[in-house]
């Protein structure tokens, strides 16, 4: 058991000892990188006020550029969980029009009782025009409405 235990506190030390190691490269590169941002923040602040305001320009630029892309990939993202959606509702769609369907077809002995169906509400026709302004933060409630 002694030796069970020795063996478990070395391999621990040893484990320890290669995540401090770990650490301490993270934290010299760390370290490096903000020495070369004070370096940089240094050299821009000895910069004409015209070269600083480029600089700033620039960087707002490559911010925007970025945020772009990345909503950007969120709108295809979902566009395409949009489409998996419509494709969901459209077999479901199909599913109930069938059930419906074999449900007219049994004769009326056989179907089932009224009360354990659901109600089917029926809904006038409306035109509709324009666009739907709702809240952001009502957007999952709107969409899983629209589905079901």
């Amino acid at each position: 058991v002694l030796r069970l235990l020795e063996a478990q506190l070395q391999d621990q030390r040893r484990n320890h000892e290669e995540e401090m190691e770990a650490l301490r490269s993270e934290l010299d590169a760390m370290q490096e990188e903000l020495h070369k941002q004070q370096q940089a923040s240094l050299q821009t602040l000895q910069l004409s006020p015209e070269v600083q305001v480029e600089l700033g320009l620039q960087q707002e630029i490559t911010r925007l550029t970025n945020e772009n892309l990345d909503l950007k990939e969120l709108v295809e993202k979902l566009e395409k969980n949009e489409k998996k959606l419509k494709k969901q509702l459209k077999i479901y769609m199909k599913k109930v029009q069938d059930f419906e369907a074999s449900q007219t077809m049994l004769p009326a002995d056989r179907r089932p009782h009224d009360s354990n169906m659901q109600v089917a509400v029926q809904r006038k026709e409306k035109d509709f025009q324009g666009m739907l302004e709702y809240h952001k933060e009502d957007e999952p409630l709107l969409i899983r409405n629209l589905i079901t």
